[in-house]
C-alpha cells in the first residue's frame, strides 16, 4: 500500500512537471509597437538629441530671476499668455520699502524747502522790520544830541543852571544812542546780504544727498515689480499669491531646487530646436551653407525640415537632456540650433525632446 503511494506522487510529479515545462516554453506574441522608429532619412546622417526652445537671436529661453526677495502679493499673467515690453507679470511685498522710499522723499522735499528758504532770503517782512529798528535808532540818537545840545547851551550860559551829572548823564545818553544806531545798522545790512553762501552750498549738497537716496530707493521699490524685459510668451510660471521668492528663484518641491520665477519666449510662430552633437561626430558636419536637417517629433511618424540658424562654438557636458550633473561617463556635444515653422498640425512645445538627423558630409 505504501508503495502504491510513492508511485503515485511520483507520477504526479513527473505529469506536473511535463505540464509547467510545456506552458513555460511558450513564447508570448509580441505586441506591436506603438509608433514606428525614426530611420535615417539621408544616406548618411548624423544622429542627434535635440530640444525644442523659443526662438532667440541668442541664448535659449528668456529667464527671468526676481532682483528683490520677499512673498509672492500678485501673479498678474497666466502661461501661454502673451505679454509686451514693460507689462507687469508679477509683484512682490513691498510694504518696507515703499515706507523708506516714502520716509526718504519727505527728507528730500524738507531739504528742498529750507534751500528754497536760504535763497529767498530776506524776507520782505524781516527787512522791514530791520529798516523800522534803523529809523528808530536814528530818531532816538537824533533826541539825545539834541538833548545835549541844550544841556551844553545852557551850562555854557549858565553853568549854575544844569548839574554835572545831568551833563555827563546827556553826553552818555547821546553815546549809547550812536552805537545803538551803528549796530542796527550793521543788522540791516546782513539782514539784506541773505543767507550766506556756504549755508547755501551745504543744504544743496544735503538735498542732493537725500535726492539721491529717495531715487536709489524709488528704483529698488520699482524692481518689487516684475516686468516683461520684451515682447513674447509666458511659459511658465513657477510661484504663486503666498509663495516665497529670492534672487535665485522660486523653490520647486518636486525637483528640490531652485526654478526661474517666469520662463518667457518669443511668439509661437517659429520655435528654435538646439541639437546636441557628439563630439566624436563634429567632424562629420558640413559647412554652414550646405547643412540639411530634419527633424523627428517622438511618438509620430511626423517629420519637419530644419533651416540652420547657427553654431554654438562651445562642446559642453551633456547635462541638458540627461539632467545629470556627475556623469560616469563624460559625454560631450556640440550645440547646434536649427529654426523651424511651427506645424499647425503638431502640438511642439519648447522643452520638448525630438531626434535629430543631420544630413553628413
Amino acid at each position: 500500500m505504501h508503495n502504491r503511494i510513492v508511485f503515485l506522487a511520483s507520477g504526479l510529479g513527473l505529469l506536473l512537471a511535463l505540464v509547467s515545462a510545456f506552458i513555460f516554453s511558450q513564447q508570448p506574441k509580441s505586441q506591436p509597437p506603438v509608433f514606428s522608429p525614426t530611420a535615417d532619412p539621408y544616406p548618411r546622417g548624423i544622429y542627434s538629441e535635440g530640444m525644442i526652445e523659443s526662438a532667440q537671436a541668442q541664448g535659449e529661453n528668456i529667464n527671468i530671476y526676481p532682483e528683490v526677495p520677499g512673498p509672492i502679493t500678485q501673479v498678474l499673467v497666466a502661461e501661454g499668455q502673451k505679454v509686451h515690453q514693460g507689462d507687469p507679470l508679477a509683484t512682490i511685498d513691498d510694504s518696507v520699502q515703499r515706507a523708506t522710499t516714502d520716509q526718504l522723499k519727505a527728507q528730500a522735499e524738507a531739504a528742498l524747502t529750507t534751500l528754497r528758504e536760504l535763497k529767498a532770503e530776506p524776507r520782505p517782512e524781516t527787512l522791514a522790520v530791520s529798516v523800522a529798528q534803523v529809523d528808530n535808532a536814528r530818531a532816538t540818537l537824533k533826541n539825545a544830541r539834541d538833548q545835549l545840545a541844550k544841556e551844553r547851551h545852557s551850562y555854557e550860559m549858565d553853568p549854575k543852571s544844569v548839574s554835572k551829572n545831568d551833563l555827563d548823564n546827556a553826553i552818555n545818553a547821546e553815546r549809547i544812542a550812536a552805537t545803538n544806531l551803528e549796530v542796527v545798522d550793521k543788522q540791516y545790512l546782513l539782514t539784506k546780504a541773505g543767507a550766506w553762501i556756504y549755508d547755501i552750498e551745504s543744504e544743496e549738497r544735503t538735498y542732493t544727498s537725500l535726492q539721491k537716496s529717495y531715487l536709489s530707493a524709488a528704483a529698488l521699490l520699482a524692481k518689487y515689480t516684475i516686468r516683461a524685459p520684451s515682447d513674447g510668451v509666458v511659459l511658465t510660471v513657477q510661484a504663486t499669491a503666498g509663495s516665497y521668492v529670492s534672487t535665485q528663484g522660486a523653490y520647486d518641491s518636486y525637483t528640490q531646487g531652485f526654478d526661474p520665477l517666469i520662463v518667457m519666449g518669443e511668439p509661437q510662430d517659429h520655435l528654435e530646436v538646439r541639437a546636441y552633437i557628439d563630439e566624436i561626430l563634429v567632424h562629420e558636419l558640413p559647412s554652414p551653407s550646405k547643412v540639411q536637417a530634419e527633424m523627428f517629433v517622438r511618438g509620430t511618424t511626423d517629420r519637419v525640415p530644419l533651416t540652420f540658424v547657427r553654431v554654438q562654438p562651445y562642446i559642453s557636458p551633456k547635462i541638458e537632456l540627461s539632467d545629470e550633473r556627475q556623469e560616469l561617463v563624460d559625454v560631450r556635444v556640440l550645440p547646434v540650433i536649427f529654426r523651424f515653422e511651427n506645424p499647425k498640425a503638431l502640438h511642439l512645445y519648447p522643452g520638448q525632446l525630438v531626434d535629430v538627423y543631420v544630413k553628413s558630409e
